[in-house]
């Protein structure tokens, strides 16, 4: 499932791209294997890395190709890059789980190329805050949504940071009954015959990427859309 759309992120063979907090590797392997980027994966759960190390694997089914691909245990606060090393930075479903996410945006800043391209995606406000409403243990859990961002709020703050923000969109629009489920039944989540029914029409979808639901999600995403997804470019100068 990727949230971000290629054709406002544009990446080329040679370029070195940065998923920062990548959890089990759904953005940082399509990059690779689809764009032929070097592509580093960053984030704080080991064992999610493990995951993400497995699915490469299988995602490439045993080809070796020229673009280099790696992952490793990382805090958003303290890169361990050098200034200026990434042309590209995602960042996606990240921001609000971090205490300090300015700072994290801070070190975003520096490790990315001047006139390099940034995506951040967040939960949209208003699904979010329904999820908030429907059940406290939902951002309660450990590692769980630390706060609700506004989109002003977010793309101010990383345009103060020397980038342009040139494009904006819904995504997962089909997701937030989902989740909005998952936090009316919370407690019985896990066994829930509802829940389990709608991710079973989830993964079909995924899957199958039939016509009429595609039509139906992107006609949603401007308003329903769960996440918010933003495109950034860094300044040259």
């Amino acid at each position: 499932m990727q949230t971000l759309k290629r054709e406002y992120f544009p990446l080329q063979p040679g370029q070195r791209l940065l998923d920062l907090g990548c959890g089990e590797g759904r953005h940082v392997i399509a990059a690779h294997a689809i764009d032929g980027v070097d592509a580093v994966g960053v984030d704080l759960s080991a064992s999610d890395l493990a995951t993400a190390a497995q699915r490469q694997r299988e995602f490439v089914d045993g080809g070796e190709g020229s673009a280099l691909f790696s992952l490793l245990v990382g805090d958003a606060l303290r890169l361990p890059f050098p200034s200026a090393t990434f042309d590209a930075v995602i960042c996606s479903e990240v921001l609000e789980h971090i205490p300090d996410w300015r700072a994290a945006l801070t070190e975003i800043e520096r490790v990315l190329k001047p006139g390099g391209l940034f995506c951040a995606s967040v939960p949209r406000a208003w699904p979010e805050q329904i999820c908030w409403w429907l059940s406290r243990e939902y951002h309660d859990v450990p590692g769980g949504h630390l706060r609700i961002f506004s989109r002003p709020e977010l793309r101010g703050a990383v345009i103060d940071r020397g980038f342009e923000c040139y494009r904006e969109h819904g995504a997962h629009a089909l997701h937030a009954p989902y989740w909005w489920l998952q936090c009316l039944f919370w407690k019985t989540r896990d066994t829930n015959w509802l829940i389990r029914q709608y991710h079973r029409f989830l993964v079909w979808d995924m899957m199958e990427q039939p016509a009429v639901t595609r039509a139906l999600e992107r006609a949603l995403n401007p308003v329903l859309g769960k996440s918010i997804v933003m495109y950034f470019r860094k300044s040259a100068s």
